[in-house]
């Protein structure tokens, strides 16, 4: 079982960019897949991105394509996600979670097949 620190968010000005981190403790972590997830104030939490055990597959929302980029170091236990051309509507807590999967390429994207949840980090996007 891992566990999850999230790490980065910050308060940036629309058009800025963010890097968060999420480290893992524990021995299993090429054994999940990792994603991200947020939740704005008076909203449900919503997937945001995630990123199979091989690092051969991920699925973005659409609301974050081309302006988001997961990626993880297997070796570090730390899955991270590149945020650019940030928006107001980007503001949020955002979650890190991990899914245990058999298949290296399966890419989770819904928040019932994560077990592991990180405590959060803010994300903060002036206009």
């Amino acid at each position: 079982q891992v566990q999850l620190v999230e790490s980065g968010g910050g308060l940036v000005q629309a058009g800025g960019s963010l890097r968060l981190s999420c480290a893992a403790s524990g021995r299993t972590f090429s054994g999940y897949c990792m994603g991200w997830f947020r939740q704005a104030p008076g909203k449900e939490r919503e997937f945001v991105v995630a990123i199979s055990r091989s690092s051969g597959s991920t699925y973005y929302a659409d609301s974050v394509k081309g302006r988001f980029t997961i990626s993880r170091d297997n070796a570090k236990n730390t899955v991270y996600l590149q945020m650019n051309s940030l928006k107001p509507e980007d503001t949020a807590v955002y979650y890190c979670a991990a899914a245990w999967t058999v298949n290296g390429d399966y890419v989770a994207r819904r928040s019932y097949e994560y077990n592991r949840w990180g405590q959060g980090t803010q994300v903060t996007v002036s206009s």
